[in-house]
């Protein structure tokens, strides 16, 4: 065998074994309790990582609606149970339009949508003076193109959580 293929060889082996004991490191030296995460991680159930990528941190609405859809009472529904949890977090909630329509007209829809999350948490008992609402309308869309595509991701209403706020 040639020196290169004898250094391949070494370099695989130990590409393999570097690779075979993948929890050697895990969250015991990181102040984790075997599988809580590590603080503020996605895997740290009280983290805002967490609530937005394991909860959900938005909900989605029909063209020209601010009615909650049964998919949407369900992350909301999460969010309550999270934010109930989580006492020291408080959120704006952020409420969205497409690009169809007015800027006056899309602000209000917006808002109503924003409200219509705000109503819905402080119905499942999440206090409303942690809940602050703020539309923007067609200003922030997250896509841009004249495609039903782009125009449902638009229509949105996203919980913004703040930390230490709630006093």
């Amino acid at each position: 065998m040639s020196i290169f293929g004898k250094i391949l060889t070494i370099g695989a082996l130990l590409a393999v074994t570097a690779c075979t004991n993948a929890t050697k490191y895990d969250n015991a030296g990181a102040g984790g309790a075997g599988g809580a995460g590590v603080s503020g991680s996605a895997s740290d159930p009280t983290s805002a990582a967490f609530f937005q990528q394991s909860i959900g941190d938005r909900v989605l609405f029909v063209v020209d609606q601010s009615s909650l859809t049964d998919q949407s009472r369900s992350v909301l529904q999460g969010q309550a149970e999270w934010l109930l949890t989580n006492t020291d977090y408080s959120a704006i909630i952020e409420g969205h339009a497409d690009e169809q329509g007015t800027r006056e007209y899309n602000l209000g829809l917006g808002e109503k949508r924003a409200n219509a999350v705000r109503e819905f948490l402080v119905s499942r008992g999440v206090a409303g003076n942690r809940l602050k609402v703020v539309s923007y309308g067609k200003e922030r869309p997250i896509e841009i193109c004249s495609d039903e595509s782009c125009y449902a991701k638009n229509r949105r209403a996203v919980t913004v959580l703040s930390g230490g706020l709630t006093g």
